[in-house]
């Protein structure tokens, strides 16, 4: 089974997926952008874009990782990922169906305020990051247009990671 965890940036996300992990016996985090940083390790490089999502081989590369190490390991993937193009969803949803992996599949929402606030403060990549920011609009364009209908929504505004783990959890083995 995978546990995908989508949400725009400063949702918490990498945070709440390794409380998940703890909490769901004989799961592991698997963070598909390292499959995109080693797409953007080719050199030469592939052809420009601003988000590794966009090439193609991106999306098939995460559907054949997660599958392999599921077949490896067995157990769940706990995986924190922000997909906003449905298209990208659509691939990657109907790859792991076509291989018989359960999915679940939640959106970390929070308001626009508490996103803006935890990006201006957040430690690891820095405050106020551009990359971060740009991803506000498209997430809550996804959210109203297809996203929020498509997953389970936990609302993180007013949850410590704690608490939105233990929702997921709780959700999960029900």
């Amino acid at each position: 089974m995978i546990v995908w965890l989508n949400g725009t940036h400063g949702a918490g996300k990498t945070t709440t997926s390794a409380l998940v992990q703890q909490l769901l016996p004989d799961s592991r985090v698997f963070d598909a952008d390292k499959v995109g940083e080693t797409l953007m390790d080719i050199t030469p490089g592939l052809p420009g874009t601003d988000n590794f999502q966009h090439w193609p081989p991106w999306r098939p590369l995460v559907v054949d990782t997660a599958r392999r190490v599921l077949d490896y390991t067995g157990g769940t993937l706990v995986m924190p990922m922000t997909v906003l193009v449905e298209q990208y969803w659509r691939e990657i949803s109907t790859g792991l169906a076509q291989h018989a992996i359960p999915v679940r599949h939640f959106v970390l929402h929070a308001d626009q305020e508490t996103l803006r606030g935890r990006i201006a403060g957040d430690t690891v990549l820095g405050p106020n990051s551009p990359f971060r920011l740009k991803y506000l609009e498209p997430y809550a364009e996804a959210a109203r247009t297809w996203l929020h209908a498509e997953a389970e929504v936990v609302d993180t505004t007013h949850l410590t990671p704690a608490q939105a783990a233990l929702r997921i959890a709780e959700a999960v083995k029900s």
